[in-house]
Order: structure tokens, then sequence, then C-alpha cells
């Protein structure tokens, strides 16, 4: 399977993914931070992280929307689907408890929320799980190989081609040694 969403050959899905789950991650480290008694800023620091990570979710369940019409009908495809639906519960968790502190003063977390989020990260994981199982599938009809496999391909990814060693003595046409 190819992505229609591709960066010079690469799917661009899994590239997004990662922006959303690293941005719940550092606003729930923020509040978690804020609720143990850390400076109220932090509070704040985590509401728009995670508005931030709301953002991401939504271009990144775009580009998993896009690429889902090129999943074959089988269990690939509602291992996929699973993989949407898990990550759009994630961010309707954080959503509801981005909704819930967006009209207080500071935008502080409360510890319920605190474990709204763990909750998310949670079912975040499950997505993580599932993504990773997505991508062992498709990863065979890749036609390079990826990090040190790309090295030990069939042919050599990089050729370096010295120079013949030179004859002593000879001179360029400008009167410098030759290297060839």
């Amino acid at each position: 399977m190819q992505s229609r969403l591709r960066v010079q050959g690469h799917p661009i899905q899994p590239m997004l993914v990662t922006f959303p789950y690293g941005l719940f991650v550092c606003a729930t480290l923020f509040d978690l931070a804020d609720v143990a008694g850390g400076p109220v800023f932090l509070g704040e620091v985590g509401y728009w992280t995670v508005v931030a990570a709301l953002v991401a979710a939504a271009l990144t369940a775009v580009a998993g929307m896009v690429d889902l019409w090129d999943v074959p009908p089988d269990r690939t495809r509602r291992t996929a689907i699973t993989f949407n639906l898990v990550n759009a519960g994630m961010a309707g968790l954080f959503l509801l408890a981005c909704l819930t502190r967006a009209d207080g003063p500071h935008r502080g977390a409360s510890p319920v929320l605190l474990v709204v989020e763990l909750v998310a990260l949670a079912v975040g994981a499950v997505g993580v799980r599932l993504g990773a199982r997505l991508m062992r599938h498709f990863e065979g009809s890749r036609a390079e190989g990826t990090g040190f496999d790309a090295l030990r391909g069939d042919g050599p990814t990089v050729e370096v081609v010295r120079p013949a060693p030179s004859r002593p003595g000879a001179r360029s046409a400008g009167g410098t040694p030759s290297p060839w």
C-alpha cells in the first residue's frame, strides 16, 4: 500500500502522529507540575499545549482519513479504522479537559482533569500499539530499507570512487602534478 500523502516517498501520517502524542504528553507533565504545586503559569502552558496538540491531532486525522482510502478491505482496514478511532478518542478526552478549563482565570488543571488526561494517554498508548502494528504490516511493501537496513541493501547507497594512483613526475596542463 502506498500512501497518497507522501514526502520524498515516505507516508506523512506516521510523521504527523508524533506531534499530538508528544504535545499531549508534555501538556500532562505541565499539568502534573501545576497540580503538584508548581508555578501558576505551568497550568496556562499546559492548557495551550493541549490546544496545539488538538490542532495537530486534527491535521493528523485528516491525513489518516486520506490514507484510509487506500487500505484494502480486510483485517488491516479494521486495524486502521480502530487506530483512527482510538486517536480520536484520545483527542476527545483532551478536548473535554481543555473545554472544562477554558473559562478558568489561570486555566490551571485540577486533580480530576489530570486523571482524565492520564486516561487519555492510556488510550493513546493503545493507539501507539495499533500504529506500530500497521507500520509492521506495511513495512514489507516498502521498496527501500529503513535505518541501518538501508545500508545493507543490494547495491551501494553511496559509491566512493578513488582516483587512480598518480604517476611520479606527471604534470597537468597547468603545470601542477596530475592526480591521475
